[in-house]
């Protein structure tokens, strides 16, 4: 087993069970945390293989859909003895996003040979499964938590991708691009680091907007 198919499987396996843990949160039933397992598991590469024009990676191989039911379910039984799941399903993500940001860059670099989408499919296939996780559950999206996300996929990505471009190996490359990503994250839910912020005055209601510009039409 390659080194890419490891991060495959474990990247889908550690998304499906911060699916499932949304999924306890919201107190679902079992098949709404077989659903909310597949969906957070599968959407970011589904996505990357669709936008690739490549076969999507469950259909050729079902057994991602299988690590997806039995993350699942394994969830289901075990999450009352969790104490802090919230907690858990952030720490589990981030591993989720260290490990996925690297696998879509190389999917990416495999398929195009351009650094530019491995990036882009780096960051994709590792944030997209988490998005549609919190839609799905009705919180805050973690694109509009002020900690650091999109930045530590963009950052594990883009070292992935610089290290395997100066012809290093695989294991080296990812090894990094994993640990990057990784940190920043860990970083970011430990100590609260964030980027800075767009400060401006606050702007006006929609209603007065409208009204200034009516009144320069008139004039």
């Amino acid at each position: 087993m390659s080194l890419l198919m490891i991060l495959d499987y474990a990247g889908v396996a550690v998304f499906a069970a911060t699916g499932a843990l949304a999924a306890s949160r919201k107190e679902l039933d079992f098949i709404g945390f077989l659903f909310f397992a597949a969906v957070t598991g599968s959407g970011g590469g589904t996505v990357r293989d669709l936008i690739l024009g490549r076969p999507v990676f469950w259909v050729m191989d079902p057994a991602y859909i299988l690590i997806c039911v039995a993350t699942g379910a394994f969830v289901f039984f075990t999450a009352t003895y969790v104490e802090s799941r919230y907690k858990l399903l952030l720490w589990l993500d981030a591993i989720g996003l260290a490990a996925y940001c690297v696998l879509g860059a190389a999917k990416g670099m495999a398929a195009t040979g351009s650094p530019t989408i491995a990036i882009v499919t780096g960051v994709m296939t590792a944030t997209l499964g988490g998005v549609l996780r919190d839609v799905l559950a009705n919180e805050q999206s973690v694109l509009l938590r002020p900690e650091i996300y999109i930045t530590s996929a963009l950052a594990g990505a883009g070292a992935f991708t610089a290290v395997h471009m100066m012809g290093q190996p695989l294991i080296v490359s990812a090894g990094f691009g994993v640990v990057i990503s990784f940190a920043l994250r860990g970083g970011a839910l430990h100590y609260g680091w964030t980027l800075p912020r767009y400060m401006s005055r606050p702007g006006r209601p929609p209603e007065e907007a409208l009204k200034s510009g009516k009144r320069k039409k008139r004039r």
